[in-house]
């Protein structure tokens, strides 16, 4: 179905952006942690568990040697992203570690980005 939004992207002052909006690696980041924010909060939803808050912190490094092209032997993105979910509810530890499983199990951008996915490019010049 297609939709009409745009989505502002910059990057920092140090790669030449005016340091604005959140640049592609933030976005892909905040889509992966959306995406699991749906995910527990169905998951709950499904178990009658009241969520009272929920939040997901990810964080990784990207070394600019990879980006850049200076270093072939430097990888180009993440090598490593580690996230903590803080979460509280009506939930057991027991339900939650049950919530959080099943999140990790079924979330669409855990799965794409746990995993290697095949792009087919191709480039159509105009």
């Amino acid at each position: 179905m297609p939709r009409r939004f745009s989505i502002d992207i910059d990057e920092p002052h140090a790669l030449g952006g005016s340091d604005c909006f959140a640049n592609p690696q933030e976005h892909l980041i905040a889509a992966l942690n959306a995406c699991m924010i749906v995910g527990y909060a169905a998951q709950c939803a499904v178990r009658g568990i009241t969520l009272e808050s929920l939040a997901i912190e990810t964080n990784g490094e990207i070394d600019l040697r990879g980006f850049l092209g200076i270093d072939p032997a430097v990888p180009q993105g993440y090598e490593n992203l580690n996230y903590t979910v803080r979460i509280k509810g009506s939930g057991t530890k027991e339900q939650f570690a049950e919530v959080h499983q099943a999140v990790m199990a079924t979330s669409p951008n855990f799965y794409n980005m746990s995993r290697a996915v095949a792009l087919k490019p191709s480039l159509v010049v105009e």
